[in-house]
């Protein structure tokens, strides 16, 4: 092998194993907990958003620690005056925030065919939007709103992710099983609130189903007016 030869072969060597780093670094799994806070929560903050003609227990069932919420695509807005679509949500009640760091993490499970529906948002934006994040799962991908896609492929399996929300910095990071997914700005707002669950969207499919247990809500401490 030539001088030539062996400086290239090292170079390459070099870069390839900085690239493998790289990607290892970036799909690593991190403690999210770290310097956050838990919450108590309790089944009184677990608020249920249905359709307002149906009974409760049409839409929701909680059995063994499994939140699990349905709705179809010919229901009811969750209130006579709303002009929204069909869904059962479970809004997290109590810990609505301003400012600071804020982080859910859950447990999440999409049937197959279920499609076309946010199934976790953070609520709260400045106009015209109403959210400052939506996940939602369309033909079996699980995406941040409309696109790009995080998860190809999400039916019929537990995944467990954290989204963590940042306001003072406008930012947004989601988890998925442990690993940065993906990294959005936040869109401003003075109210926050997160929820899970099913909620019609574009192109929706007439069943909807999704499951969660292992529900947390957790804040960095330090922060006068989080709540």
């Amino acid at each position: 092998m030539t001088t030539l030869n062996l400086v290239l072969a090292v170079v390459f060597l070099y870069f390839s194993l900085a690239r493998l780093q790289t990607c290892a670094w970036r799909h690593r799994r991190v403690d999210l907990i770290k310097g956050f806070l838990s919450l108590p929560l309790n089944q009184s903050n677990f608020v249920i958003q249905r359709p307002y003609d149906v009974p409760e227990n049409e839409r929701y069932s909680f059995i063994n620690g499994v939140h699990r919420l349905w709705v179809y695509s010919t229901d009811k807005p969750h209130a006579l005056t709303s002009h929204t679509n069909p869904r059962t949500e479970i809004r997290i009640a109590g810990f609505d925030y301003s400012s600071g760091v804020w982080q859910f993490e859950g447990y999440g499970y999409i049937p197959y065919g279920t499609s076309g529906v946010c199934v976790m948002q953070v609520f709260g934006s400045s106009p015209p939007h109403a959210t400052t994040l939506m996940l939602r799962t369309y033909n079996g991908t699980l995406t941040y709103y409309r696109s790009p896609v995080l998860v190809p492929h999400i039916y019929d399996r537990w995944f467990k992710f954290n989204v963590i929300h940042d306001v003072d910095n406008s930012t947004v990071k989601v988890y998925i099983d442990g690993i940065l997914t993906y990294q959005a700005p936040g869109r401003g707002g003075t109210s926050h609130y997160f929820k899970c669950g099913v909620y019609a969207q574009d192109n929706s499919s007439y069943y909807m189903e999704s499951r969660w247990k292992g529900i947390k809500v957790f804040k960095k401490p330090g922060y006068a007016n989080g709540y």
